[in-house]
């Protein structure tokens, strides 16, 4: 049933023109400065965090499968907080929220679900790292070639981004109703869904055919790997070797719990329990806080990660001497 006030019109000649309007914080006008503050300094922490991962992992001529995932995980995080991060920024700098034109949104949609669903792809391909590392040591180099690294690589990327181009066309082909204002700081696919002139449940099926494809199932075989993972060092008789073992999947289990956590919150349920104050919070975490801490785990808990900063602070100190 067409909700009231819904407009009539035709995507391919009004879509051009139409703009929403992204209404961010507008409510807590008076945290705005302390907000901007807050986000940008965080966003700077964040972008120089996962660059100087991302230049370590480069600069080092051999580099192991989980290094490789680890820099393709990094460029991610970058591209993911430069989608998000700097129209929320502008957001609370206009009083009155900030307007975004139909292509923008659908832009902005497209590349967020994208590089999210990269994200979910590339740590089901780091959790296969793992298994093959503890549960096949002596087939490990033959198994993960850097060949196959490098497809699983390139099919992390074209597959989220063809599920993710399939929702948001499936998204911004429905009728929306005259008021075009988004409750979010950015073009979040809930936050548009309840913009949709429709009462049915039939807009919210490609969102949940992508969760099941970009979230559900990624995380089965996640845990499926984790499951090996378990029974492999249940037969390991040694405690140092057990405990070693573990060591090395703790930063991957970490962030996938965080990354799995916030997104089944905010995707997997009924547009009839959306509420833009509680999304607004955990997006924030979700966009902000969570790849903030992406490079502290892996930079803390990652050898190789810490042998390759200690190696570049060795030659900067080095080279100042000099």
């Amino acid at each position: 049933i067409p909700c009231e006030g819904c407009m009539e019109r035709d995507n391919m000649s009004t879509g051009a023109t139409m703009e929403f309007l992204l209404l961010g914080f507008s409510e807590l006008l008076c945290l705005r400065v302390l907000l901007f503050l807050i986000f940008l300094i965080v966003h700077l922490v964040t972008l120089s965090g996962n660059m100087m991962i991302f230049v370590a992992v480069v600069m080092e001529p051999s580099r192991p499968p989980m290094l490789f995932f680890l820099c393709q995980l990094s460029v991610i995080e970058l591209c993911y907080t430069l989608v998000i991060v700097p129209k929320a920024l502008l957001s609370l700098l206009v009083v009155d929220g900030s307007t975004i034109s139909f292509l923008g949104c659908a832009v902005q949609m497209h590349l967020f679900v994208a590089l999210g669903g990269a994200e979910c792809f590339l740590l089901v391909a780091m959790s296969y790292d793992r298994y093959v590392a503890i549960c096949q040591p002596l087939h490990y180099v033959a198994v993960m070639s850097e060949g196959f690294c490098l497809r699983l690589a390139v099919l992390c990327c074209l597959g989220a981004f063809a599920i993710a181009l399939g929702l948001t066309v499936a998204v911004f082909r429905l009728p929306f109703c005259q008021s075009h204002r988004i409750n979010h700081f950015f073009c979040d696919v809930p936050a548009v869904l309840h913009l949709a002139c429709t009462q049915s449940y039939a807009p919210e099926l490609p969102l949940l055919a992508a969760c099941v494809l970009l979230l559900l199932l990624p995380f089965l075989l996640i845990l499926t790997s984790y499951v090996c993972i378990a029974v492999a060092l249940l037969h390991v008789t040694s405690s140092v070797g057990r405990g070693k073992a573990f060591s090395t999947c703790v930063s991957h289990l970490a962030i996938t719990l965080l990354h799995y956590g916030c997104a089944t919150f905010i995707y997997i349920r009924p547009k009839s329990s959306y509420s833009p104050a509680q999304d607004k919070v955990v997006s924030l975490v979700y966009t902000n806080i969570t790849p903030l801490l992406y490079p502290l785990i892996y930079s803390l808990r990652n050898k190789e990660i810490r042998g390759i900063l200690r190696k570049m602070l060795r030659k900067k100190k080095i080279g100042q001497l000099n």
